[in-house]
């Protein structure tokens, strides 16, 4: 004869009594950041060759909704080489042989890359060369692609740094050309002294709106 079994009761319940109420979910958190423990190397925002003429440089403020500045972000720039070649070249990530410690860029070969955490101020500053537009695409305007991580984001956040030079390129931009003019303003770089430009990332635009989110882009 078969014979009846019965389901385990949770600790703390009696049989036949009546469910437990669900449980709320858990919030979202964050646990760090730890940026600055293992991900900044040495020479990270120093992307042009040591010593090359046309070294530019961009440099800014991550703020927060509150217009206060970012102390431990961390940004990633991409950019296209000078004949907009994407293929980057090694050199970024070198290591001591001996040591295995991480000794940075050779300062010799542009790979189109650079990480920079920002200081007790919330500030970054970057050393590259002048922005092209990636090979093949000939609607884009000059860009520099930039990641940022900071405290409370759960995912990364990308945007685009383009420039007042390109006036022509940057009105025929298929991104800039599809913002309206106060979003678009969001993503060009100003000039503020020779090979100098500034560009600020905005996390959330401020309670009093006097400064507005960056645009923030969706990789789909």
């Amino acid at each position: 004869m078969p014979r009846a079994t019965t389901r385990p009761q949770p600790a703390g319940r009696e049989p036949g009594a009546a469910p437990a109420a669900p449980l709320a979910p858990t919030p979202s958190q964050t646990i760090g950041p730890f940026f600055g423990y293992a991900l900044p190397f040495p020479g990270g925002g120093q992307i042009a060759p040591a010593g090359h003429p046309d070294t530019v440089t961009v440099h800014g403020h991550v703020r927060d909704g509150t217009g206060a500045p970012v102390p431990d972000a961390l940004l990633e720039f991409w950019q296209a080489g000078p004949d907009g070649s994407l293929t980057g070249a090694p050199g970024s990530l070198r290591r001591d042989p001996a040591t295995g410690a991480a000794i940075g860029r050779d300062g010799v070969d542009f790979t189109g890359f650079g990480r920079v955490p920002t200081d007790a101020d919330g500030r970054y500053v970057l050393r590259t060369l002048p922005a092209t537009a990636p090979a093949g695409r000939p609607d884009a305007a000059p860009y520099l692609a930039v990641c940022v991580f900071a405290r409370g984001l759960l995912h990364h956040l990308a945007t685009r740094v383009y420039f007042p030079e390109h006036a022509t390129a940057n009105a025929a931009d298929p991104l800039l050309a599809q913002l309206p003019t106060e979003r678009a303003r969001t993503l060009l770089a100003r000039a503020d002294g020779p090979g100098r430009y500034r560009f600020d990332v905005q996390l959330q635009q401020t309670a009093d709106g006097t400064h507005e989110e960056t645009v923030f882009l969706a990789f789909r």
